[in-house]
């Protein structure tokens, strides 16, 4: 381990892994407790955005309160975590290395609290799950699974885009939602996952319906929500974008390829909706765009995470190979 471009002493790098280890039983055993999972967490989500503001807003925390516990956890660990300059955010060497452990900690504690709140009470209870529409085949498989585990677990599907999902975990009528970035504040997520923007939806009848591959950079009149908040794939197209067509909103992406039909607009499509969307007034073209995709997760609200719902999390973790 390294501190700044130090070595780390080998008796103190033993002591930080071994308190990491052990803090869930530090109060019995004496030891001294490693790490919170709150800053691991925090960790995390910087990482993932690369900004201390967005992974902020989407753990609903402050700013200075996450900038507050990374800095706790480096003064911990005797490293520094991430290259910090007054542009722009970067993983350390040593932040690279310890990001999937870190990642790896946070679903293991999830799947712990899953198994074990799957233990403590009975089943039966059916419960709502909403799904965001791209990702019906996963919410299917999730309910399957559900459905043929003894004793069964009922588990009623509700389609919801974004809004929808976040209005329904919010007022309990969804007990969990498989929805994309940004999560809304609050909730408990697991099994995330990513999908690549591929294509371009357009018109049929359009002379780029024809074309080999589109730069996206080029075109005018490519759809965008009227909302585009830090974290979701609307806000990291926006800037590249010459003319953009603003709509109220695009939680529903195969009901916007209506939109895309009449002429309103063209969509970026991930590989998900290109793949199993066929539609005679629509054509989806490749696009460079390597670097844009959608992320999704499994998100419920800690307070209602019942038996069932907890059973409903490890259904998707096994689905999705989440370890």
């Amino acid at each position: 381990m390294r501190q700044h471009g130090a070595i780390l002493p080998a008796a103190r790098a033993r002591r930080v892994v071994h308190n990491c280890c052990l803090s869930s039983v530090w109060p019995y055993w004496g030891v001294e407790p490693g790490p919170p999972q709150r800053e691991i967490a925090c960790f995390v989500r910087v990482a993932e955005h690369l900004s201390f503001s967005r992974a902020a807003a989407a753990l609903g925390m402050t700013q200075p309160a996450v900038s507050q516990a990374v800095a706790r956890l480096e003064r911990t660990l005797g490293l520094r975590l991430f290259d910090r300059t007054s542009r722009e955010v970067a993983l350390s060497d040593a932040g690279k290395v310890l990001l999937p452990y870190a990642e790896a900690m946070l679903e293991h504690a999830a799947a712990f609290a899953a198994e074990a709140a799957r233990l403590a009470e009975p089943a039966g209870r059916p419960i709502r799950l909403a799904y965001c529409p791209l990702v019906g085949a996963l919410a299917a498989r999730v309910v399957r699974r559900l459905a043929d585990r003894s004793p069964a677990i009922d588990v009623e599907l509700r389609r919801a885009g974004w809004g929808a999902a976040t209005a329904d975990l919010a007022q309990g009528g969804a007990a969990a939602a498989f929805m994309s970035t940004p999560f809304p504040a609050g909730v408990a997520m697991t099994a995330r996952f990513h999908v690549p923007v591929t294509h371009l939806a357009v018109p049929a009848r359009s002379r780029l319906a024809t074309a080999n591959r589109l730069v996206i950079e080029q075109l005018p009149a490519v759809l965008l929500p009227r909302s585009r908040p830090p974290g979701s794939v609307w806000h990291a197209l926006a800037p590249r974008l010459r003319s953009p067509a603003v709509v109220g909103d695009l939680d529903d992406l195969p009901a916007a390829l209506d939109l895309v039909a009449a002429g309103r607009g063209l969509l970026a499509a991930p590989h998900l909706l290109a793949e199993t969307v066929r539609r005679p007034d629509v054509r989806f073209v490749p696009i460079d765009a390597s670097d844009l995709r959608m992320t999704y997760g499994l998100v419920w609200a800690p307070e209602r995470a019942s038996a069932e719902v907890m059973a409903l999390v490890q259904a998707a973790r096994q689905i999705l190979r989440v370890p």
